[in-house]
């Protein structure tokens, strides 16, 4: 292989897509959509060709769809499923090249983009074409659809495979990647809709018309994301990529002398196998990242549990401390005749340490291993965070979803005033029936204890439900004379009063 292009790009467009019609190929046929939630309501995501020729496009609500009368098939992937196909071509890729990067450093790319380095494989393909059809073919039989273009800047890469999807494309010096690169519509990148929208209002609609932008004053117009793309494809030096290291699980086993039910004694059973694996870890400068536990129980029976430490470590006492907490909160019900220890680790990352950092009062640290101490204890649901998500009413414009085991620092912005943060509940409550010799003062809306009620704000009111059932509900502030503000509305169809939250 000539030395001249080293760096391959892997993209597989719409990946989410391509795993609902892996899993339902007869819908290939059809116009096909990924949604959010399998509801009417619910955000169209992804979209085929002929999904797209019927007017339906992403962001639109799955109703929508439903309207055009075009038999449109729909599904639901989980980031979950969307993760092991990441990590399945990342296995398929590395048998082709050592150095694989999947996206995600820079943000430039979403889930189903890599980069490869090809140097030093001469010997296995004499040319830059033949290792790039071999990689390509490698990934087709594997059921994806894809896109190979070799050259030697990662962005240039990534957009030309964005700009003609399918097939093997070689840039074989970087004038034919600069040319090959200006004619990408920018439509293809991952670029925020409302900057994409602003570029295309001035007739930007292409990498070239967007390289010719002056980079003097662009951030004040465009703001600081014009500013990161445009330095991505400015960009002239030859990329270095940053390879994923491989995670090799380690595994011991121990055949008991006689079975045993005493949780002490398993543990240090367990301790037995787990630190040589801890010590193995450590010899490669490497950590751990999750433990796996296999029983084999009185009677053929087995029990695996999986556990995630909040950070990766090489402390053998915090390891155990969670596979007590999990032992204790499930026992296994039956003596143990053999057990094994999987462990899994990830390169050591080296910080860079920060000068005149700011001290944070809270420990993230610490609160990531608390927070690995509960999903031990309770099973990996018992930690969740809210996340928005469009809907009608109030209570379901939030879905609950795991809360990831790396924990980043908070750097809230700085504000002037202090915003109000409303508290809403799951599920309205029901409220005691307001006198109606009552204004708007006078109702002891929540007990004697906050007060009566001293000022009523005007009403918001929110109705439609023609989908399901109609729906006409009057929300108001209600201040008591406490101080507390509550969030208050009145169903018409129902006659009553309901809390659906509170100020803070």
């Amino acid at each position: 292989m000539v030395q001249s292009a080293p760096l391959a790009c892997v993209d597989l467009p719409a990946l989410p897509l391509q795993l609902l019609l892996r899993r339902h190929p007869q819908w290939g046929e059809h116009p096909a959509v990924v949604v959010e939630r399998d509801e009417p309501r619910g955000r169209i995501l992804w979209v085929n060709g002929r999904a797209r020729r019927l007017g339906i496009l992403p962001g639109q609500a799955y109703a929508a769809a439903l309207a055009t009368g075009g038999s449109v098939r729909a599904g639901v992937v989980e980031q979950a499923e969307v993760d092991r196909a990441v990590a399945e071509v990342l296995e398929l890729l590395r048998g082709l090249t050592p150095e694989v990067e999947p996206a995600g450093r820079d943000g430039l790319a979403g889930p189903g983009v890599f980069w490869l380095a090809g140097s030093g494989l001469e010997r296995l393909w004499p040319t830059v074409g033949q290792w790039a059809r071999a990689v390509h073919r490698a990934v087709v039989e594997a059921g994806f659809f894809a896109t190979v273009v070799t050259g030697f800047r990662r962005f240039a890469t990534y957009a030309v495979a964005r700009g003609r999807p399918g097939g093997v494309r070689v840039l074989r010096d970087p004038a034919e990647e600069a040319r090959a690169l200006e004619p990408v519509p920018l439509a293809r990148l991952d670029l925020a809709p409302a900057l994409r929208e602003a570029l295309a209002a001035l007739g930007v609609e292409t990498v070239g018309a967007f390289l010719a932008l002056p980079a003097v004053g662009l951030r004040e117009r465009f703001g600081p994301e014009a500013c990161r793309w445009h330095r991505l494809v400015r960009e002239r030096e030859e990329a270095t990529l940053l390879p994923a290291a491989p995670l090799e699980p380690l595994e011991a086993a121990a055949l008991l002398d006689r079975p045993e039910e005493d949780l002490d004694r398993l543990l240090f059973r367990i301790k037995s196998l787990l630190d040589p694996q801890l010590d193995e870890l450590a010899r490669r400068g490497w950590r751990l990242v999750g433990v796996g536990l296999d029983f084999r129980l009185e009677g053929g029976a087995r029990r695996e549990e999986r556990l995630q430490t909040a950070e990766p470590t090489l402390a053998g006492a915090r390891v155990l401390d969670l596979v007590r907490l999990r032992l204790e909160g499930r026992p296994l019900g039956a003596r143990v005749e053999e057990l094994r220890v999987e462990v899994r680790g990830e390169a050591e990352k080296w910080q860079q340490l920060r000068l005149f950092a700011e001290r944070s009062r809270r420990d993230v640290a610490a609160g990531a291993r608390a927070l690995a101490r509960l999903r031990a204890e309770f099973g990996e649901g018992a930690v969740v965070r809210a996340r928005p998500r469009p809907a009608h009413l109030p209570e379901g414009r939030f879905t609950w979803e795991p809360l990831p085991a790396e924990l980043r620092p908070a750097r809230p912005g700085p504000c002037r005033q202090a915003p109000l943060v409303r508290r809403i509940r799951r599920r309205p409550q029901a409220l005691p029936p307001r006198a109606h010799r009552l204004r708007d003062d006078g109702w002891l809306i929540r007990g004697a204890e906050h007060g009566p009620v001293v000022r009523m704000s005007e009403p918001w009111i929110v109705a439609g439900g023609w989908w399901a059932r109609p729906l006409r509900r009057e929300y108001r502030y209600a201040t008591c004379r406490r101080g507390d503000v509550l969030w208050v509305f009145h169903d018409r169809r129902r006659r009553r009063w309901f809390l659906q939250g509170q100020v803070e």
